[in-house]
Formats: C-alpha cells, sequence, structure tokens
C-alpha cells in the first residue's frame, strides 16, 4: 500500500507540473489498478494530510501547501474541470461576474454559476458554497473568457450581467442591491453590445425593467436611449418593477418603457 500511496503522491504531483488543481475517481481507476476499498483508504490519507479535497462525489481539487490551511483553493481554479465532469456548458454570473469586473462592494460569499440542462444540486459546506441555476440557452457572443491563474473561465459580459442581475433579482438580494451593482457595472457597459445582448436575450420583461432602472433611478441617458430605441421596435406590455402575485388595481405607469414601480429602489449610488 505504501508504495501506492507514493504513486498516488506522483500522480498529484504530476497534475500540477501541467498546471491541473483537480482529478476524478475515474481517472485514478485507469491509471492506477486499485481497489475501490484501496483507492478510498489512499484519497482519506491524502484528506488527513489536506493535500486534497472533495468537492463533489467523485471529483477532487489538490490543495497546494500555501492553501493547506484553508483546506481548499479558489474556485476559479478548478470551476472549468468541474464543469466538464458535470458535462454542463456554464458562465460564471450575476454577483461574482460584476465582481470580476470592478463591480461589486464587497466579495461574493457563494459562486453563481448559469449552466443549462436539469438543475443541479448546490455545492455547500464549509469549505465550498457554489450555487447553480439554470436557463435554457444563452448565446456564445454575451460570454467572456477571463484569465485566472489557471487558464480561463467563461464569465457573461457586463451586458448579459446587467440582465441577468435584473432577471434573477430575488437571488442576489432583491432590486435595491441590483442597481447599486449595476451603477457600478455601467462604466463597463456599451450601447451597442447592450442592444445586441438584449436582442438575444428574449426576455422582453427583463429589457423593460433594466431600461427603467437605467433612465429612472441610474439616470444614464445614452444606454437607456439606445436600449428603448430597440425595445421600441417590439410589442410590450405594462408590468410591473418587482413581480408579486396580486396586480395592483391600477397599472398605470407613467414612463415610456410600461413600468408600474410598485417598489421604491434605494440603491447606494
Amino acid at each position: 500500500m505504501k508504495e501506492q500511496y507514493k504513486y498516488l503522491d506522483a500522480f498529484i504531483n504530476e497534475k500540477r507540473a501541467n498546471g491541473k488543481y483537480s482529478f476524478t475517481i475515474y481517472e485514478l481507476r485507469v491509471r492506477f489498478n486499485l481497489t475501490d476499498e484501496a483507492l478510498k483508504k489512499a484519497l482519506q490519507r491524502l484528506k488527513r494530510q489536506k493535500k486534497v479535497s472533495m468537492v463533489r462525489k467523485e471529483f477532487y481539487v489538490i490543495v497546494p501547501p500555501e492553501y493547506s490551511a484553508k483546506g481548499i483553493i479558489p474556485t476559479s481554479f478548478y470551476v472549468n474541470d468541474l464543469m466538464e465532469f458535470l458535462n454542463r456548458d456554464y458562465y460564471v454570473g450575476l454577483l461574482n461576474a460584476a465582481a470580476l469586473y470592478g463591480a461589486a462592494h464587497q466579495q461574493p460569499q457563494s459562486l453563481s454559476i448559469i449552466t443549462e440542462g436539469i438543475p443541479l444540486r448546490k455545492i455547500q459546506n464549509n469549505k465550498v458554497n457554489i450555487i447553480f441555476h439554470t436557463k435554457k440557452r444563452w448565446d456564445k457572443e454575451d460570454i467572456v473568457k477571463k484569465k485566472v491563474d489557471t487558464g480561463y473561465i467563461n464569465v457573461s459580459s457586463p451586458e448579459l450581467s446587467a440582465l441577468d442581475l435584473v432577471s434573477y433579482y430575488d437571488a442576489v438580494g432583491g432590486f435595491n442591491r441590483v442597481t447599486t451593482v449595476i451603477a457600478e457595472l455601467i462604466e463597463n457597459m456599451e450601447v451597442q453590445k447592450l442592444i445586441e445582448s438584449a436582442k438575444r436575450y428574449g426576455q422582453i420583461v427583463t429589457i423593460q425593467r433594466l431600461g427603467y432602472l437605467l433612465e429612472h433611478v441610474l439616470f444614464d441617458v445614452k444606454l437607456n436611449d439606445g436600449l428603448f430605441n430597440y425595445l421600441k421596435e417590439t410589442v410590450f406590455y405594462p408590468t410591473l418593477l418587482r413581480p408579486q402575485q396580486e396586480k395592483p388595481e391600477s397599472m398605470v405607469t407613467g414612463n415610456r418603457w410600461k413600468i408600474v414601480p410598485n417598489i421604491e429602489i434605494e440603491a447606494d449610488t
């Protein structure tokens, strides 16, 4: 068994030498002639030594000495490998994407990943906090490859991030927080790119809400005018700023976005 331990240590060192921070049980089974019981004991030893940590069943990350105190490495080091292991296309979105563009008051406590298909269970423990959100589709033109220590990760563009923040408002802490983050995201957004992203987005009510926030709360003329030039070519109807079960007695909007301002926004701008 000690010889097998040496092989596993060499395997980990080889992975690190190739710039990789993760591996799967399948890789070990293919590489070494170990029984499941021997494999289990070998991994338990590595976990006790804080050399590896299990993120999801059969998916492990390597923990270099400089991260042994935390017992885990940054999620950006292995998110690509994790999503490949799960066989899902993905992008990092919402507050995490905004933070990568410098648009966040504080670092998000969890990692939000947008993916497709059947919803995935979140990964949440004392070391890892990954939340998955599902979407039917997205366009690759709205995804940016962001450089990280281990390569590149998929991240929503500033424009897609703004649309997603409005669409997933409840998951990120409500419209006050959404508006505060978009206020900081604006400097990274371009009018034409926002128009094109909106065309691909498909959710007209989300475009209405974002446009209303840009004009009546954030007072950004260029972005909201550009967005409205696209929206006025479509058919859209009065809708609530914040969705609720019961509609108010009056659906009078008083604005070109046909938004009923059923909440007051208090953004920290």
